[in-house]
């Protein structure tokens, strides 16, 4: 596990990193909302938008400032694809109690997904099960992927990074830490992280993004360990338009790459 204590440990980063918002919206009639233990005084809200038992499940971790609840729109075109879909909040953000940091998002997918394992079970849905990460949630799907090969078919990341200092340097330059042994440090055990994972991968982003800059998906991409991944440049989107610039290129990859990999 990365070690991000000392970024943590720094308020103002801390702050710029995550923008929680607390709430959710009524639970549609395609999904169920779950509440995950990680910890003995804190939950984590999860919300299911299920289909056919033996479907394919994709475990969704959102972006910042989103929740859960944000994917009652699009979960419906998972559906479609005959893709289910569990989207996880983290401390803080929806239903969940708890202040974010990243080492308590990077500890927490762990619980998380054995809790989904273990309902998906319990409610006799049979399908594989997938990791998704999109910006800040990649950090939870690399995790996972890097620790929990067996009990997962493949990795997909959207607007997603290896590591956050990359993303603080060129954000936040002048609130990094001024010690540049700590940001070689993460940079290398996140490189080193990606380059641990054998899983199918596909890597999505689109080639405006001027928040998570188009290299850092080139980075990301080259670093995985995977024999098997691909990458996909979604034309004129930016960080938050890769799903709206062209719906159909972004949902027929994820199907064709899930499907594809499903059969073998």
């Amino acid at each position: 596990m990365i070690d991000y204590t000392e970024i943590d440990g720094n308020p103002e980063l801390r702050a710029l990193i995550f923008y929680p918002r607390r709430g959710m919206d009524a639970c549609p009639s395609y999904a169920s909302d779950s509440l995950v233990r990680v910890a003995d005084d804190i939950v984590i809200s999860c919300r299911f938008y299920s289909g056919d038992s033996a479907n394919p499940w994709i475990l969704y971790f959102h972006g910042n400032g989103e929740i859960s609840s944000d994917y009652d729109d699009i979960a419906p075109f998972y559906l479609q694809k005959n893709l289910n879909v569990v989207v996880a909040d983290y401390r803080g953000y929806g239903l969940s109690s708890g202040t974010p940091t990243l080492m308590d998002l990077l500890k927490d997918c762990h619980p998380i997904f054995s809790s989904v394992r273990k309902e998906l079970f319990q409610r006799g849905y049979t399908g594989k099960l997938w990791l998704m990460g999109r910006s800040l949630g990649s950090l939870s799907a690399l995790e996972l992927a890097s620790s929990s090969p067996d009990e997962i078919k493949g990795l997909i990341l959207e607007s997603g990074f290896a590591s956050i200092v990359s993303i603080l340097r060129h954000l936040f330059s002048t609130l990094l830490p001024d010690d540049e042994g700590l940001a070689e440090r993460i940079e290398k055990e996140a490189l080193a992280q990606a380059g641990r994972i054998f899983l199918p991968a596909l890597v999505i982003h689109g080639d405006r993004d001027t928040l998570v800059p188009f290299q850092e998906a080139r980075k990301l991409y080259d670093a995985l360990g995977s024999s098997q991944k691909q990458l996909l440049v979604i034309p004129d989107a930016d960080h938050n338009s890769t799903i709206f610039s062209d719906p159909g290129l972004y949902f027929g990859a994820i199907s064709e790459f899930v499907s594809g990999k499903e059969s073998e």
